[in-house]
């Protein structure tokens, strides 16, 4: 691809605001993936490129999130273990594999989120006080971190998603902290499945940096706007996300 200032506008505008919205919610690599594929690079190869995005947009919000006392450390491992699991398993069939039916299970897994906030909201934003479980105390939730991790790194787009409803549905963490798991979990996969797409050459590292320093500068502000929100505002701005995802998905 030819780098112009268009591009690196389009770039650092898109993964600025796929980081925030990944931040406290998902569905950003919805923009980020198009930008890359309008600029012209193949969808294998904008596949791979984004997660360079995603991982050091990871890095940040999970400093951040850390840094204002919201990530449950203790609880990392026994969370990691399943999402790292599928994340190896996604990547794999990602670099081997075409992108098929991916697009019904993401938005299938969005409508669903979007009629749990309606319907439900306490299954996805648990009243303040709910005692946490642990991955060993709901094995549904550790096998929806085994199922996220695989779709993340097969696809990203929308794992977000996947990830709250496993761990504020699953293990009943409240949206802040739930976020902030959600930004391990994605870092652990993302970083597993984006040595392999280095391995089977599937990195442009230029695009892929410049969209980085877009997406980083996004979570580092929606760290900030997250960890002063109310649960009840951030389970809106999930909603609304969750509508923003199914529309992307259509249109792109």
């Amino acid at each position: 691809m030819e780098l112009t200032l268009w591009s690196v506008l389009l770039l650092g505008v898109s993964g600025f605001i796929a980081g925030g919205i990944n931040t406290v919610a998902g569905g950003g690599s919805n923009l980020t993936l198009p930008a890359l594929m309008i600029l012209g690079l193949p969808a294998d190869i904008a596949n791979g490129t984004n997660r360079v995005s995603i991982t050091l947009q990871c890095v940040t919000a999970l400093a951040g999130f850390d840094k204002h006392k919201s990530l449950d450390r203790p609880a990392l491992v026994p969370i990691l273990i399943p999402t790292i699991l599928g994340g190896a398993c996604g990547a794999l069939a990602a670099a081997l594999t075409p992108n098929l039916y991916l697009k019904p299970i993401l938005l299938t897994t969005i409508l669903t989120m979007t009629l749990i906030i309606l319907l439900k909201p306490n299954v996805i934003a648990p009243p303040a006080g709910t005692p946490t479980l642990s991955p060993k105390e709901s094995r549904g939730a550790w096998w929806s971190l085994f199922a996220a991790g695989i779709y993340g790194g097969f696809v990203q787009a929308g794992v977000g998603f996947i990830l709250l409803a496993a761990l504020a549905g699953g293990l009943r963490y409240d949206l802040l902290r739930a976020n902030a798991l959600k930004s391990a979990c994605a870092l652990a996969f993302t970083s597993m499945a984006l040595l392999i797409f280095i391995a089977f050459g599937q990195v442009w590292w230029i695009p892929g940096l410049i969209l980085a320093a877009g997406s980083m500068t996004g979570a580092h502000l929606a760290v900030k706007v997250a960890v002063r929100a109310s649960q009840n505002s951030i389970k809106w701005f999930l909603f609304l996300m969750t509508l923003f995802a199914v529309v992307a998905s259509f249109v792109f």
